[in-house]
């Protein structure tokens, strides 16, 4: 039995859960004194602060604690805790930065948290060869801005860049705005040091950009959410810094229209370095939280796509924006905005990047993070429309037009906690239904973690999931890694 405690805004609430399944220990004493022994007595606690300081992310308003965190300083350390959970058959939750939306870092099973916060150094930038090796707890923001000193460019760049950290990038394959240009992290990683749960340390691949050496285990590890093995080191490719952006603001009195414009720009055989969408409450909302903006957002405005054009050529990106500007007039858009200073640009990406945090700050929400063949945009988002409307509640939209990533933000507002608790499953798994139906998944960059995982067979078979969890089986046999993520 182990319990978890539910934050409504100000209110606490505390529910108690039973947690079926496999027969996990808990962590005593002794392995306290184990731990303690591995990294020192400042880096481990089970005081009840640091368990409830580490028992949350971003997820909705979850709280699981741990019984242990402990914070290891090297790749031994790491190996050593690892060997005595799984020996033990002590539940192991490894943690970043806690940004995250699904639930993936959440020590639901209690046991031990490892925190890898102290992994936060960018070990070598090779100029030579185009890649960076980096620990896992780097901030994606500071390692961009390292590389760009450089003349070398990461492109993705999750909203929460300032705050979140390469190793969890890894486990959810995050993308962001450029992900439509150059895309997501697992196009970025080239090899990762994994210590696996029985204390083995591991290569997963090769330092090239070329790999046909057996199984491609780099690619099954980016993306599995912590539950196959640790990351403690990750080798990077990287790409020459852009030497232009050019950034258009483009307004819609029709949110559709902005969704249909947004396939007929790359028809056009222009890939954009971003393709930003919001409807009107995320503006606003966005707006509010984030402070004044220095252009005015007219009423009438239900939508904006926020694109981005980047390059070498000067000459090249003008005339990429009028052709884009071109198509978006012929989808009734109104007058373009272009940022003409780095000030402007900074405000308009604000905008877009607090949008999430600004809807947590308003209401209890769900957010939901669909995605689609690009074309298919419009049908989702007045599908979502729809079904918000035959289950009573609202949504705000917005997210990554150019890739068909839709952030759907669904808003407690005044529903009770009945229909939030019994009828919004039957209204979001009409939305999954209908992904699926227009040739998309139910999780484009947040992952499936904790809140997501019931809905995993609307996407796949049972054989298919039958695959997932015997994987799973062969690195981990104990299920001591992130037990009761992804699936149980």
């Amino acid at each position: 039995m182990h319990s978890y405690l539910v934050f409504n805004n100000s209110k606490l609430a505390y529910t108690i859960f039973s947690m079926v399944g496999f027969n996990y220990n808990k962590a005593t004493s002794i392995t306290f004194n184990a731990l303690k022994s591995v990294v020192g007595p400042d880096f481990i606690s089970a005081d009840k602060d640091q368990l409830q300081k580490y028992g949350r992310d971003e997820t909705e308003d979850l709280v699981f604690l741990a019984e242990i965190v402990v914070k290891p300083q090297t790749v031994e350390q790491v190996a050593a805790i690892a060997k005595i959970c799984d020996q033990n058959k002590i539940p192991l939750t490894t943690r970043g930065a806690g940004t995250g939306l699904s639930g993936g870092a959440l020590p639901i099973k209690g046991g031990v948290l490892l925190s890898m916060e102290k992994f936060n150094k960018i070990l070598k930038i090779d100029e030579r060869n185009l890649q960076a090796t980096v620990e896992p707890g780097v901030i994606n923001y500071i390692f961009q801005e390292e590389v760009k000193k450089l003349g070398l460019f990461y492109p993705p760049d999750p909203a929460s860049w300032g705050s979140c950290s390469l190793g969890g990038n890894i486990a959810h394959s995050s993308g962001g705005p450029k992900a439509v240009k150059y895309g997501t992290t697992r196009d970025y990683v080239l090899n990762l040091q994994v210590v696996l749960p029985n204390g083995e340390i591991i290569w997963t691949g090769a330092n090239t950009l070329k790999y046909s050496t057996g199984y491609n285990l780099t690619h099954l590890m980016v993306g599995s959410e912590g539950t196959l093995g640790i990351v403690t080191k990750i080798v990077f490719k990287l790409i020459p810094l852009p030497k232009y952006d050019l950034l258009m603001l483009v307004p819609f009195k029709n949110a559709e229209e902005a969704c249909e414009s947004v396939g007929q720009v790359f028809r056009a055989g222009i890939t954009p370095s971003a393709m930003e969408f919001m409807e009107r409450d995320a503006i606003d909302w966005s707006i509010k939280y984030a402070g004044e903006v220095n252009f005015e957002i007219k009423p009438e405005w239900q939508a904006l796509l926020l694109i981005e054009v980047d390059g070498n050529n000067m000459d090249v990106l003008m005339s990429d924006c009028e052709v884009i500007g071109k198509i978006m007039t012929e989808h009734n858009s109104d007058e373009i905005l272009f940022a003409d200073s780095a000030e402007q640009k900074s405000s308009l990406w604000k905008i877009r990047r607090k949008v999430g945090e600004a809807v947590k700050s308003n209401s209890v929400y769900k957010e939901e993070d669909t995605v689609v063949p690009r074309a298919e945009l419009p049908k989702l988002l007045n599908g979502v429309k729809a079904i918000g409307k035959k289950y009573g509640f609202n949504s705000v939209c917005y997210g990554h037009a150019g890739d068909g990533n839709l952030h759907v933000n669904i808003i407690k507002g005044n529903l009770s906690d009945d229909v939030w608790n019994k009828d919004l499953p039957k209204g979001i798994t009409e939305i999954f239904e209908l992904c699926k139906a227009l040739g998309g998944t139910i999780s484009g960059e947040h992952g499936i973690g904790l809140v997501q995982k019931e809905y995993m067979p609307i996407i796949f078979s049972a054989a298919h999931l039958e695959l997932m969890k015997n994987i799973k089986k062969v690195f981990d046999p104990n299920y001591i890694l992130n037990p009761g993520k992804i699936f149980d």
